[in-house]
């Protein structure tokens, strides 16, 4: 079975552009083939890395309920599941390094739960053919009581660096913990991290009993490849945010 690391943190914290830095990071220093999935609703997984979505599980499972519906001919006599799996195995992007699966937004109301059962499972068929998953989740702690997060070998919990971040991460650290997630270990990282509040933030994290195991700074270069729409997943190995990820995950001893 593949090795799971998943992200959670509240919005803006960067959590999607560490998550697209990991994968570029298995990539280079493991030389093995990846599976990003984006668990989160609101898509950006794929601006991170620099490729393009065809189609989104969200988005197909709109497309079957309306086959449904309409009881439009399906090609070849294929039963719905049938042509439902076909197309998910179509909508993954393939890219040099690794593979994207991407939830979407559904469009129909009350639809996030089936999409993130959808997208789980396909994340468990899937997983099984990539030595690494990196699964960026949505925002807040919804996924975790969907459970949407699970089987997860490390799950990297990223706070901007406010006390409401940490706060945050604080809870959902907890609740990973109240829902008895399949978790083997998890760990706190303190993105765009500017200078003297840093080590305040750790201690008060270390107070409420979370591992900070590595604290990012604020990186120019992302600002500015982020205006220029250029990928994060591209900037100068030597950017102080590229250094300071990858010497995270170097610590982390990934296997």
């Amino acid at each position: 079975m593949a090795f799971t690391i998943a992200f959670a943190g509240k919005g803006g914290t960067g959590k999607t552009s560490i998550a697209g830095l990991t994968i570029r990071y298995l990539i280079e220093k493991k030389q093995k083939p990846v599976l990003a999935v984006d668990a989160d609703s609101n898509v950006c997984l794929n601006e991170a890395l620099g490729v393009e979505v065809h189609a989104t599980i969200g988005g197909l499972r709109e497309e079957s309920l309306n086959t449904i519906r309409s009881g439009a001919e399906r090609p070849g006599g294929m039963s719905m599941e049938q042509l439902f799996d076909y197309q998910v195995q179509q909508s993954i992007v393939e890219s040099k390094g690794f593979d994207l699966i991407v939830m979407g937004r559904p469009e129909g109301p009350g639809c996030y739960c089936a999409a993130n059962n959808i997208i789980r499972k396909y994340t468990d068929i899937l997983s099984g053919k990539y030595p690494y998953v990196v699964i960026d989740n949505e925002a807040g702690m919804e996924h975790l009581s969907r459970r949407t997060t699970h089987e997860v070998d490390l799950l990297l919990i990223t706070s901007d660096p406010t006390v409401k971040g940490v706060k945050t991460a604080k809870r959902i650290h907890d609740l990973v913990d109240e829902l008895k997630l399949d978790v083997g270990r998890s760990a706190v990282i303190i993105n765009r991290v500017m200078g003297g509040e840093a080590g305040r933030l750790k201690l008060l994290s270390e107070d409420l009993g979370l591992n900070v195991i590595g604290l990012v700074p604020q990186d120019g270069t992302i600002f500015d490849y982020d205006l220029k729409g250029k990928p994060v997943f591209e900037i100068p190995a030597d950017s102080p945010a590229c250094l300071s990820v990858f010497g995270i995950l170097d610590s982390l001893s990934i296997p």
